[in-house]
């Protein structure tokens, strides 16, 4: 299922269960700490770029369920 949100980006919803569950809640974490990453005064590029490759491996993940 596909619905849009309020900046018209479309996102996709998964079928939740346990592991889907540990996927998003993990997917979330990457992102907070993508963004702690970026708002510090000389963020860590190699730090960005891995933790943002861990985040599309979960995305994929979840787009195979």
């Amino acid at each position: 299922m596909i619905y849009w949100n309020v900046l018209t980006k479309p996102r996709r919803t998964y079928p939740m269960d346990n592991h889907s569950s540990a996927l998003v809640a993990r997917h979330a974490g990457l992102d907070a700490r993508i963004a702690d990453e970026t708002r510090r005064p000389s963020p860590d590029l190699i730090v960005i770029a891995s933790l943002k490759k861990q985040k599309l491996r979960i995305k994929e993940a979840l787009a195979r369920l």
